[in-house]
């Protein structure tokens, strides 16, 4: 194969160099989903984990690639986020913030990393306690881990986004929850964290997406949120907004020159990929980071909410559309749960039940072996997660 045809393929799954970055990012994601569940303990700042998740993936990125012919950029792609209880996401404070997790709370981590633009993201429910997860707060994850297993079932070649939507919808209610709206599934690709082919969680009249159909060698980030509310998040205090992302589309001269000094900054350190205020100092980015949101220059990512008394649970996976089948390549294992209901719809039982890899002669056997465990746990272990089910293997 020439250079120039090797440049032509490298975006795609077909590429095993493609895969190995894709792959490479998800270990490290993986890992610092791990570190930070195991700081999350009562009295924890969460400023100082999320720098935590952030410094652990800049770190182990960092160590890679050092040697390489021409410079190959990577790092965090998505900023460590720890959203309590009734908040649904984007929670990702300043420094100067002194919120602290307490016994109990209901954390939501998302965070994500990338090697050479390519991207894995994870996000993990995980409950401040010691011993089982009960009530309530079991239902809601129940709901959103069995809807992440239905989704990794759905979401390969030949099958509809709107196919994953009702499915993921029929899960929660078996679990009397609700998915939250408003929240997409993106295809990813280099550099490209919102592609294009979506899956919207919940449609209703003022908000519709294009129907698509996935197909082999795509990659996906499937985002599930649950609430034991209605699942209307509402945006309460703009300025809890710290993370951004440059809208490449965009220009517009900045009047104000904290706003161009900001502009200038972001455009050098954070050209593409979402990114936190806390990155940048801190006085001078509350006045300038407004201007540049005000003229569509940065996407905000706002931090909303449920009702107080709601729990909302956050899973979310990056899926690689492998000719041999879905691998799912982020994860971590949920706590013990005890949910209160218990699943008997035979529809939500068949697509638990089916396989995640196709059944092809040769296609990398041996390559599952790391994998192989999860994957049989999803297959044989999809069970509706009932009174004592644990699901270790997402």
């Amino acid at each position: 194969m020439s250079d120039d045809e090797r440049e032509e393929r490298e975006l795609d799954l077909t590429s095993s160099e493609v895969v190995t970055k894709y792959k490479s990012a998800a270990e490290i994601v993986n890992k610092a989903l791990q570190l930070v569940v195991k700081e999350c303990k009562p009295k924890a700042k969460i400023v100082d984990i999320c720098e935590k998740g952030d410094a652990f993936i800049r770190e182990q990125t960092g160590n890679m690639y050092k040697n390489a012919k021409k410079k190959i950029e990577r790092g965090v792609a998505f900023p460590t986020c720890l959203s309590v209880n009734n908040t649904v996401c984007h929670f990702s404070p300043l420094a100067s913030d002194t919120s602290e997790l307490e016994e109990g709370d209901m954390v939501k981590i998302d965070m994500g990393c990338h090697i050479d633009g390519f991207i894995a993201v994870v996000a993990h429910t995980h409950v401040v306690k010691d011993g089982p997860v009960t009530g309530r707060h079991a239902d809601v994850i129940a709901a959103a881990n069995t809807a992440a297993e239905v989704a990794l079932r759905l979401v390969r070649p030949g099958k509809k986004n709107k196919d994953v939507a009702d499915a993921i919808q029929k899960v929660a209610a078996a679990y009397d929850c609700k998915i939250v709206e408003g929240v997409l599934s993106h295809q990813l690709k280099q550099f490209v964290i919102d592609g294009n082919k979506v899956i919207l969680s919940v449609s209703n009249p003022d908000t519709r997406v294009d129907d698509a159909e996935f197909e082999e060698n795509e990659v996906y980030a499937v985002d599930i949120v649950a609430s034991t509310g209605e699942g209307k998040p509402k945006l309460l205090d703009e300025k809890q907004t710290t993370i951004y992302k440059r809208a490449v589309d965009k220009n517009y001269h900045l009047k104000m020159k904290t706003s161009r000094f900001i502009f200038s900054e972001i455009s050098q350190k954070f050209p593409i990929l979402p990114f936190t205020a806390r990155a940048l100092e801190e006085k001078r980015a509350r006045l300038g980071l407004v201007e540049c949101v005000n003229h569509d220059l940065l996407q905000p990512y706002p931090v909303l909410h449920e009702k107080p008394g709601d729990y909302v649970a956050h899973i979310k996976f990056t899926v690689l559309l492998m000719p041999n089948g879905s691998d799912r390549i982020t994860s971590h294992s949920l706590q013990e749960l005890q949910p209160t209901k218990t699943i008997d719809d035979p529809e939500i039982k068949a697509w638990l039940a089916l396989g995640t890899k196709t059944k092809k002669k040769g296609g990398g056997k041996k390559k599952k072996g790391k994998k192989a465990d999860e994957s049989t746990e999803a297959e044989a272990g999809a069970q509706p997660m009932d009174a004592t089910t644990t699901n270790e293997g997402s």
